[in-house]
């Protein structure tokens, strides 16, 4: 039932803040805010005891209103396996069979090494290899 009065709400929100479509002139309302708000809680007033008066209606309005969730649920399925389709890969086949999510692999880069990274590191002079006995360095022979 709220979900209802939410709906009509943002419906009329939406409605009052569109411009208007004709070069008619609009006639200049006669009602104060005030009267708009006691009609606006009259109408609230009236809306909470709707359901103990109109029990059929109630029941229609909650069974449409599942109908139309699950119709959204069927939509949102379809708009999310439509876009994996165009902007994924193929795993959205994958997560259908299983159930689950499958985790992407991280996609290789290419290309973005600089200059300074394609560099052999530096590795100083090659000393010439000592004599672990006696600590001098050996003298190599040709």
């Amino acid at each position: 039932m709220w979900f209802l009065l939410r709906i009509m709400f943002w419906l009329s929100v939406i409605l009052v803040l569109l411009p208007g479509g004709g070069s008619q002139p609009v006639p200049k309302s006669q009602v104060s805010a005030g009267e708009v708000l006691w009609a606006g809680k009259a109408l609230l007033a009236d809306l909470q005891h709707f359901c103990e008066r109109q029990p059929e209606a109630c029941v229609a309005g909650s069974q449409a209103t599942v109908t139309l969730g699950q119709r959204a649920q069927v939509g949102a399925k379809m708009l999310y396996e439509f876009l994996s389709e165009q902007f994924g890969t193929d795993e959205s086949g994958s997560a259908r069979a299983t159930g689950s999510v499958p985790v992407r692999p991280a996609r290789p880069s290419h290309h973005t090494l600089g200059p300074a990274d394609l560099v052999p590191p530096w590795r100083g002079p090659q000393l010439p290899p000592r004599d672990e006995r006696s600590g001098s360095a050996l003298a190599l022979r040709p």
